[in-house]
């Protein structure tokens, strides 16, 4: 984010013209001169949202969400009011979404599936958020009881789960986020978690009409919309909908480009969970305004938020609004 101009006022309280005194003498200055200074910088709420950089009346506590991706639950509810949607390659080469809720909050989300390891390396730059799923195998309860976020699964939190008519399972498990959100009051609200936004780079951008992420099982399009200054998402060669109507797309698109290995989970198929590495370096392309930029990416720990910067070093602004962070690999292979 560009640094905001500090704006300086200075006023000159002159002292009143003396007067010459009776006696003829010379004219004496009261006073000095004397010299305020008041400095003024934009307010947190003038920054905008850490999350979108959109203008904002107050912080509001943290949730997110894992959310199906594969054609049997699409369409999905929900994803249009996310502030950030990350992409993460799951089992057998597919991908499952994390949605994060914070200045905006739909009613209810899905369909909800269940959460990997990836997600507890991820949630900790949020604070201690309320995290929704709907179940984890049983070796990796330890990891989430211990994972620095609020529980709010489907085992945790019961009440607020629903099975959508018209859906079936397990791709029909929705939840009402106000119930999700009532079960963690102390839920971290929205902080600084390194994004910058604001004008585009000067120089170094690409114009594109389209961009194609892949993983093992999964392709994503990306396509510029200048009518809607989103860039419109296809997967699998079909357009992403929303269940409220329209197509899904954000302004910003972020390929994160991190390494990739097998964990030491797996299903029941004994196809291995992979482990995405969120922290640590590496390079991204961001596309905002038609463009594709070069970019870098840093996170020191898994406390920290994710910068991305260009390649002379300077902050690399997204265009305000939803951002999606699609967490790929150069070479994806099933790990």
């Amino acid at each position: 984010m560009r640094i905001p101009r500090m704006i300086a006022v200075t006023l000159a309280v002159l002292g009143p013209v003396a007067a010459c005194s009776s006696g003829g003498g010379a004219a004496t200055p009261s006073k000095a001169p004397q010299a305020a200074t008041v400095s003024a910088s934009p307010t947190p709420q003038e920054k905008g949202h850490p999350f979108t950089g959109l203008p904002y009346e107050e912080l509001k506590p943290v949730l997110a969400v894992k959310i199906e991706n594969t054609a049997a639950g699409k369409p999905q509810l929900g994803l249009k009011s996310a502030d950030i949607v990350y992409v993460e390659q799951v089992e057998a080469g597919l991908t499952r979404l994390m949605a994060v809720f914070s200045s905006k909050l739909p009613a209810k989300v899905g369909p909800v599936r269940s959460a990997r390891i990836s997600d507890l390396h991820i949630t900790p730059q949020f604070g201690k958020p309320a995290f929704a799923y709907s179940g984890v195998q049983t070796k990796m309860l330890p990891f989430v009881a211990e994972a620095s976020l609020f529980d709010v699964g489907d085992t945790r939190n019961p009440g607020a789960f629903f099975r959508q008519p018209g859906r079936f399972a397990p791709y029909n498990l929705f939840a009402n986020t106000k119930q999700l959100l009532a079960k963690a009051p102390k839920a971290s609200k929205a902080r600084d978690i390194g994004f910058t936004f604001g004008e585009a780079p000067a120089e170094g951008g690409v114009r594109k009409k389209t961009w194609t992420v892949k993983w093992p099982a999964a392709t994503f399009t990306f396509g510029w919309s200048e009518t809607k200054k989103q860039w419109l998402i296809w997967q699998d060669g079909k357009k992403n909908l929303a269940a409220e109507g329209g197509q899904l797309g954000a302004p910003t698109i972020v390929i994160q480009y991190t390494k990739t290995e097998r964990s030491e989970f797996h299903d029941k198929n004994q196809s291995y969970t992979p482990l995405v590495h969120t922290v640590g370096k590496g390079s991204a392309i961001v596309l905002r305004d038609g463009m594709a930029y070069k970019a870098k990416w840093s996170r020191e720990s898994e406390e920290k938020g994710t910068t991305f910067t260009t390649a002379s070093g300077e902050p690399m602004n997204f265009a305000p609004g939803q951002v999606w962070v699609a967490l790929a690999s150069r070479k994806p292979v099933i790990p």
